[in-house]
């Protein structure tokens, strides 16, 4: 009898054992469940959101092309006019380094409007009595 006793309070320790593991390990899954739920939902989001972004990267990559043949368009009419204004720039280099012109430009000029000096970082026109002491 003894041992029948024994045996059953051994079965009583382990089923209590048995009974405390299984409990701890649905606490450990439902733990793990709601982790997991909260997990997901904050992956749902950022799904969401990345889905959002890359709709919004591929309107801006079909419009692209379009930026890129203006800006070649535009740049293709800035060489002409740099081309134009390089030309017109050189002209006027030209007609300012001609030594005819430029002496009796000069002087004409200079009837005309009178003289001007620098006085003080500001031009000022020289009366014409002063300028043929």
């Amino acid at each position: 009898m003894l041992i029948l006793v024994l045996g059953a309070l051994l079965v009583l320790v382990t089923f209590v054992i048995a009974l405390r593991a299984g409990l701890g390990m649905l606490r450990a899954r439902a733990r793990l469940q709601k982790e997991l739920s909260v997990e997901l939902e904050r992956l749902t989001l950022q799904t969401g959101q990345l889905e959002k972004e890359l709709a919004a990267l591929d309107a801006r990559a079909k419009e692209l092309p379009v930026q890129i043949s203006e800006l070649q368009r535009n740049l293709a009419t800035l060489q002409v006019l740099t081309g134009a204004l390089g030309a017109s720039l050189q002209q006027a280099q030209n007609a300012l380094t001609y030594s005819g012109l430029k002496t009796f430009g000069t002087a004409y000029l200079g009837e005309r409007f009178g003289h001007y000096t620098k006085r003080r970082g500001r031009a000022v026109k020289v009366p014409a009595e002063e300028t043929r002491r």
